[in-house]
């Protein structure tokens, strides 16, 4: 919800997540949703004249500007870039959206992350087992602002979710959520979810994965930028253990199709739908308020479900 701008009458998605590819896009996700992405350093001589003033102080000056963008919100809390340089710039499924972090998501954020969020860095494989004490582990990928998440790990305290978003004020409510309701099996990622999968997942860890209202990109130049393609789904039947489901969920007509496209050809996925179409919203995926607004709209909620063979 995973983090980015939301289909029409749904949640954003973060972290909804980032396709492979090179460049780094927008307002994003993800992310995971968006958010503290820094914003682009003007050129030497863009904005205000610079005329007069000496070579080398115009140009410490834009690189203090550039550092204190790039430094954090919340000392110790989320990062605004925590894979760095040291991984690829690629075409991203997600676009980093700034907006404001309300006292509460900022406490939640100074005093939870420590504990309960984790940076997307790509320089370890997570050890989900220890991180989740041994329960089985569902990635979410854009959650948003977390309300959907928090109903769906109080209605099932034995899974764990790995909730990941680029969205500062949406990482900010789903752990002051959690800590409100004693959710004690909810994780919060930030950053790029294929980095994630690809570099710090490891083979056959996951349990699940869920994918509800990604961005869904609706200019025709703009669709390469989506999630749900086949280089997404080779990395993620590498991380799904045999029998974990794939759920996605939109409200975007044409995405819907693809997606039932690309996940019907693709050899290590197998529709868990007997008429190999769209399934019904299972009773475990909340209604959200977004969705219910779309819903009024005249809009159409497709969901997916493919278990990994």
């Amino acid at each position: 919800m995973p983090d980015s701008a939301p289909a029409s009458g749904s949640a954003p998605a973060s972290g909804s997540a980032p396709t492979p590819g090179s460049a780094p896009a927008p307002g994003s996700s993800s992310t995971p949703g968006s958010s503290s992405t820094p914003d682009s350093v003007p050129a030497p001589g863009a904005g205000p004249s610079t005329a007069g003033i000496p070579d080398d102080l115009r140009e410490a000056s834009f690189e203090r500007q550039r550092r204190l963008r790039q430094e954090s919100r919340f000392p110790g809390g989320p990062a605004i870039d925590p894979a760095g340089s040291h991984h690829e710039r690629r075409i991203r499924s997600f676009q980093p959206r700034r907006s404001r972090v309300t006292p509460g998501q900022q406490d939640a954020l100074l005093r939870l992350w420590p504990t309960w969020g984790l940076d997307i860095d790509g320089r370890r494989v997570l050890d989900l087992p220890e991180m989740f004490d041994g329960l089985p582990v569902v990635l979410e990928i854009g959650f948003g602002m977390g309300e959907a998440t928090a109903q769906m790990a109080a209605a099932d305290p034995g899974t764990g979710i790995l909730a990941v978003d680029v969205h500062t004020p949406g990482q900010g409510n789903l752990l002051g959520l959690a800590e409100r309701n004693g959710l004690t099996n909810i994780r919060v990622a930030n950053g790029d979810a294929i980095i994630l999968l690809r570099e710090m997942v490891a083979p056959d860890a996951l349990d699940g994965l869920r994918v509800y209202f990604p961005d869904p990109w609706p200019k025709k130049r703009h669709h390469k930028r989506r999630l749900i393609q086949p280089e997404f789904l080779d990395l993620v039947a590498g991380r799904l253990k045999p029998g974990a489901v794939l759920h996605c969920a939109t409200d975007w007509e044409p995405y819907a199709e693809q997606m039932l496209e690309v996940l019907t050809a693709h050899p290590r996925f197998e529709n868990t739908a007997a008429d190999g179409g769209y399934a019904p919203r299972p009773a475990f995926r909340p209604l959200t308020r977004f969705e219910g607004q779309g819903l009024d709209k005249g809009h159409v909620v497709h969901d997916l479900l493919f278990a990994r063979v």
